[in-house]
C-alpha cells in the first residue's frame, strides 16, 4: 500500500491521499520524481526554464475529436447514451510538441440546457484517477451544473485508458501484501522493505518505457491546455478534487490567462515536500480516527491505543479471514482502518470491522482493504496506484533515505501513535531507489493575473487537511485565491452535505459570483 490521497469513492483515489469518487475510486498519500526533457528547472514549472508554455502547433490545435459511443471500463458497463467518449493527440515529449504522439481518452456529457456556458474540465484525484470510469458516476453530484457545461473529464497520460502503465502483476501485488511489512522492525524486514520498493520502480519502468519521463503533473496541464483549445473554449473552467488541485494549481502558474472559473477541493498544500506531506496526513487522519472516536462514545487516546495494540498484535501474528489462503496483516489492517475515514458514512463499517477483528477474525478489515486497492472477488487488482507512483516520483525531486525516515519516527508516532509508523516509513519507500530523478520538492503555483480561483477547505478532511487549502489560495497569489471553509468531515467539501458549500460553488460557476475570501459553511 501507499500514500493515502483520494477517496476510493465519492470521487477519486490515491496512495493514502486522494482521490475522491463516491468510494468507487480509492487513495492513499501523495508523492512525486523525473528527468529528460521533462526535468524541471528551479522555478518548479518542470520546463527547465524552457519556453514550451507558447501556442502548440496547428498540428495539435487544430484536431477534430471523433465522439462516439463509450466503451465499457474493466468490470463497468459502459454508460449511457448520454455520454460521449474520444481520443485526443498530444505530444509524448511537450518540447518536441512536433514530434511522437499518443492518444488521451476524453469523455464527456453535452450541456442540457439552452444557455451553454463551455466545458466543465474534472480531474478526480490520485494522481492515477480515472475520469473516464467515474464521470459518469460523480455526474448525479453535479446535476446543477450540467444544464449549463458540457460535463468532461480524462485518463491523463499513463492513467487507465491513456496508455496506463501496471508495474506487476496481480500475483505478485498480493505477494508483496502479505510478504512485505510495511513499518519494518528489524534489518531483514528493511530490507525485505526497501527491495520491494526498488522491484516496483523497475517494473514501472519496464511497463513505461519512455513514457516514465512524460507523465509529470507539468505535462498534464499542458494536456489540460490543448484539450481547452480543442474544446473550442477560450478559457478553462476546472473542478479540481484532491490531487486535481495541485494540477489545477500548476495549470494556474503555466497558464493564468486561460484560467476561467476554477474551484480546487480537498486541497493539496503546494508548500508541502514529501515529509510535510506525511506529516499532514498523519495528522490528519488521527484527526478524522479522533472524531471517529468521540462519535462512538470512546476516549480517543484511549481508543487510539487500542487500535495502535491491535496493529502491534498483528504485526506478529495476523489474523484469519474467509478469504481462502489470506490473512489479515499489520498493513492490510491499517489500510482497512483508513479507507471509512474518508467518508463519515462509512464509520459504522469500521466499528463493526474493528469490532470483528477484536474478536479474532480479520474478513471485515481485509474487505475494507481490497476495496481500498481495488482489489475485486476474483483477485484482479486496480493499476492506480501503480500509476500514481509513476506520476508523483516523477514530480517529487526528495527522496528520504531509510536512516533519515528512522530518525522521522519518533515525532510522527507521537503525531499519530495508529498511523505514524507506516507515514514516516512511506517517505522512504515511496520512491525509494526511483529508476527517474524527480522534478521539484514543491510544485510553483503562483498565478498573478489570473481569475479568481474557489478553494474549498474542509476541516475534517483526512487525506488532504484542512491547513493546505490556505496555503494553496495564499501561493495562488492576492486577488486570486478566494478560500471558502466548511466545518465538516470527509475528503472533500462539495457534494457532501452541506447547502453552503454546494450553493456557493454552483454560484461561482453558473454565475460568476465570487464568495468573500474567508467565508466559513458550518
Amino acid at each position: 500500500m501507499g500514500r493515502y490521497t483520494a477517496h476510493p469513492g465519492r470521487r477519486a483515489r490515491s496512495r493514502f491521499a486522494g482521490w475522491t469518487a463516491s468510494l468507487a475510486a480509492a487513495g492513499l498519500l501523495l508523492s512525486g520524481c523525473s528527468t529528460g526533457a521533462s526535468d524541471g528547472g528551479e522555478d518548479g514549472t518542470g520546463d527547465g526554464g524552457a519556453a514550451t508554455t507558447g501556442a502548440s502547433p496547428a498540428s495539435l490545435t487544430s484536431q477534430r475529436l471523433d465522439w462516439g459511443r463509450c466503451e465499457a471500463t474493466g468490470d463497468a458497463p459502459a454508460p449511457g447514451r448520454d455520454w460521449q467518449c474520444a481520443d485526443l493527440e498530444v505530444p509524448v515529449d511537450w518540447a518536441k510538441p512536433e514530434g511522437e504522439r499518443m492518444e488521451l481518452a476524453l469523455i464527456r456529457a453535452k450541456a442540457t440546457g439552452a444557455k451553454r456556458a463551455g466545458s466543465l474540465l474534472f480531474n478526480f484525484g490520485g494522481p492515477g484517477g480515472s475520469g473516464i470510469s467515474t464521470m459518469p458516476s460523480y455526474a448525479s453530484l453535479v446535476s446543477s451544473l450540467h444544464e449549463r457545461y458540457d460535463l468532461v473529464s480524462w485518463d491523463p497520460r499513463g492513467v487507465a485508458a491513456s496508455e496506463g502503465i501496471r508495474c506487476r502483476d496481480d500475483e505478485e501485488i498480493q505477494a508483496a501484501e502479505s510478504a512485505v511489512d510495511a513499518t519494518p522492525d528489524t534489518p531483514g524486514e528493511e530490507q525485505a522493505y526497501l527491495k520491494d520498493a526498488a522491484d516496483f520502480g523497475a517494473g514501472c519502468e519496464r511497463a513505461a518505457a519512455k513514457l516514465m519521463t512524460h507523465v509529470s503533473t507539468t505535462d498534464t496541464a499542458r494536456d489540460m491546455d490543448l484539450m481547452r483549445q480543442v474544446l473550442g473554449d477560450d478559457e478553462l473552467h476546472y473542478f479540481g478534487i484532491s490531487y486535481g488541485t495541485e494540477l489545477g494549481g500548476v495549470y494556474a502558474h503555466l497558464f493564468p490567462e486561460n484560467v476561467g472559473r476554477m474551484v480546487l477541493d480537498a486541497v493539496v498544500d503546494p508548500t508541502a515536500d514529501t515529509i510535510g506531506h506525511a506529516e499532514h496526513q498523519a495528522r490528519g487522519f488521527q484527526r478524522a480516527l479522533d472524531d471517529y472516536l468521540r462519535s462512538t462514545g470512546r476516549d480517543p487516546e484511549q481508543g487510539s491505543r487500542e487500535i495502535a495494540g491491535l496493529l502491534d498484535r498483528l504485526d506478529t501474528e495476523p489474523l484469519p479471514t474467509s478469504s481462502e489462503g489470506r490473512e489479515l496483516t499489520q498493513t492490510l489492517a491499517l489500510t482497512g482502518i483508513v479507507l471509512p475515514l474518508y467518508g463519515k458514512s462509512s464509520w459504522p463499517a469500521l466499528t463493526s470491522a474493528l469490532s470483528a477483528a477484536e474478536k479474532g477474525d480479520g474478513s471485515e478489515l481485509l474487505a475494507l482493504a481490497d476495496g481500498y486497492n481495488e482489489r475485486d472477488a476474483s483477485g484482479r487488482y486496480g493499476t492506480s496506484s501503480h500509476s500514481q507512483r509513476v506520476i508523483s516520483c516523477l514530480d517529487d525531486r526528495e527522496r528520504p533515505t531509510a536512516a533519515e525516515a528512522k530518525e522521522l519516527l519518533p515525532e510522527f508516532e507521537r503525531i499519530s501513535p495508529v498511523f505514524g509508523s507506516f507515514l514516516g516509513w512511506d517517505t522512504a519507500g515511496w520512491c525509494h531507489d526511483w529508476p527517474v530523478a524527480g522534478q521539484y520538492e514543491t510544485p510553483e503555483v503562483s498565478a498573478a493575473g489570473a481569475a479568481p480561483v474557489l478553494v474549498v477547505g474542509n476541516t475534517g478532511d483526512p487525506a488532504t487537511p484542512y491547513e493546505g487549502a490556505r496555503r494553496m489560495a495564499d501561493e495562488l497569489g492576492p486577488d486570486v485565491g478566494v478560500m471558502l471553509t466548511w466545518k465538516g468531515e470527509g475528503h472533500g467539501a462539495y457534494g457532501s452535505g452541506s447547502d453552503c458549500v454546494d450553493s456557493t460553488v454552483d454560484a461561482y460557476l453558473l454565475e460568476g459570483t465570487v464568495p468573500e475570501d474567508g467565508k466559513v459553511c458550518s
